[in-house]
């Protein structure tokens, strides 16, 4: 799986490197920085926050409903209830997530090809790769997210 891996992450080095040798201008985006600072990522964050904290107020409460129950019976059928219910909550939490990890990912990427051809710029990659030269384009992706930009469809 190492080896799998390796490869892999070689092969897109080689890919990286033959592009960027036939570019004429190579940007870079630190995508850490422009999610921490995208307000629509901040918030939907902020927003599966507060779904994974309803999901842990739901088993306390639970919990305490649980502690009531005097029948091993009921507590048998109370624990299968909560068990069924818990997982269609968490299956939707999984959903949710995925989804707004998906959007914001996406918002990002459509920004920094939209911010790339403005300022004619051949390739963008992450910071990371990036030994020395090229130009940071984070600040303007940032400021392109923020400032509600339409966003063209990537094809």
């Amino acid at each position: 799986m190492k080896r799998f891996k390796l490869a892999i992450i070689t092969s897109m080095a080689l890919v990286f490197g033959a592009m960027a040798a036939n570019a004429d201008t190579i940007g870079y985006v630190n995508y850490k920085t422009v999610e921490t600072n995208y307000e629509f990522a901040k918030n939907a964050y902020k927003e599966l926050d507060a779904e994974y904290l309803n999901l842990q107020q739901y088993l306390m409460d639970k919990e305490k409903q649980y502690k009531n129950i005097e029948s091993p019976i009921q507590k048998k059928n109370f624990e299968e209830t909560v068990q069924k219910d818990f997982k269609v909550k968490n299956d939707n939490f999984t959903k949710l997530k995925l989804k707004k990890a998906e959007e914001v990912e996406n918002n990002i990427v459509n920004a920094a090809q939209a911010v790339a051809a403005e300022r004619k710029i051949d390739v963008v990659l992450d910071y990371r790769v990036i030994f020395t030269g090229g130009v940071d384009l984070t600040d303007d992706v940032i400021y392109y997210l923020n400032n509600n930009k339409k966003f063209k469809k990537s094809k």
